[in-house]
C-alpha cells in the first residue's frame, strides 16, 4: 500500500513539475495547457484553472474512465482527449496540451507539417496532422484528435494548440519540445516564399527503422 501512494505522489508532482516547466519554457502560457499521467484504471490530470505556481500534490485530479473525478478541483477542460487518449492508445503513458507559439501559428493556417526533417520519425510517421477545429473541451474535438494521432504521438488542432503523447511524461514533454522546433523550422522555410522540399516516405521509413535501434521512439 505504501508503495501505491508513493507512486500515486510521484506522479502527483511529475504533473506539476511538467505544468511549470512548460510555463518557464515558453512551451505554454498561463493555464491553458495540461497534463495527465496514466494511473491504474484511470488517470491523474491537472486541475482545471489553477494557476501552476499554486498547485500541491492534492491538487492534481483523478479521473476515472468513465469520466467521474475526484479531488478539490474540477479536471482539466481538455479531460475528454486525455481520457480517450489514454484508452485508446495502450502505449500511451502521458498525454501533454499546450498552446506553442509556432505549433500554434501553423494550427491556426489549419496546417500540418510535413516530413521537413527527419526528426518527425520519432512522432510515428511522415507528417504532423493537424485536426479540424472543434469548440475546447467537447467530446467532438476528442474524437477529431483522435483520429489525427492515429499512428502518431502528436498532433496540432486547428486554431487552438498541439498534443504529445508519450510512454512516459519525460517522453510526452520532450516530444511536444521536438514538435514545436518542427514547427519552427517549418514556418521558417514557410517565410522563404515556396513549399520546402520534404523526405520521402522511405527515407522517413529508414530513420523509423534505424532510431528503433536506439530506443529513441519508445523510451
Amino acid at each position: 500500500m505504501k508503495a501505491d501512494n508513493d507512486q500515486e505522489l510521484a506522479k502527483r508532482r511529475a504533473i506539476i513539475d511538467t505544468c511549470l516547466r512548460m510555463n518557464a519554457s515558453g512551451l505554454n502560457q498561463g493555464t491553458s495547457g495540461n497534463v495527465s499521467i496514466r494511473h491504474g484504471d484511470g488517470l491523474l490530470i491537472s486541475p482545471a484553472s489553477r494557476p501552476y505556481d499554486t498547485l500541491e500534490p492534492e491538487d492534481v485530479v483523478h479521473l476515472a474512465m468513465d469520466g467521474t473525478s475526484s479531488g478539490r478541483w474540477p479536471p482539466s477542460s481538455e479531460w475528454r482527449f486525455h481520457r480517450d487518449i489514454l484508452a485508446a492508445r495502450p502505449d500511451a503513458g502521458a498525454v501533454v496540451h499546450a498552446h506553442p507559439t509556432y505549433c500554434t501559428t501553423l494550427a491556426i493556417m489549419e496546417r500540418g507539417i510535413p516530413a521537413i526533417h527527419y526528426m518527425i520519425a520519432v512522432f510515428g510517421g511522415a507528417d504532423i496532422r493537424c485536426a479540424p477545429y472543434a469548440i475546447y473541451g467537447s467530446q467532438e474535438l476528442s474524437d477529431l484528435a483522435l483520429e489525427a494521432l492515429t499512428d502518431r504521438k502528436a498532433c496540432l488542432l486547428a486554431h487552438h494548440g498541439m498534443i504529445a503523447v508519450g510512454s512516459t511524461i519525460e517522453q510526452a514533454y520532450w516530444l511536444a519540445w521536438e514538435l514545436e522546433t518542427l514547427a519552427r523550422q517549418y514556418h521558417g522555410c514557410l517565410q522563404l516564399g515556396s513549399p520546402p522540399p520534404v523526405l520521402s516516405d522511405q527515407q522517413i521509413q529508414d530513420v523509423i527503422d534505424k532510431i528503433a535501434g536506439y530506443g529513441l521512439a519508445d523510451d
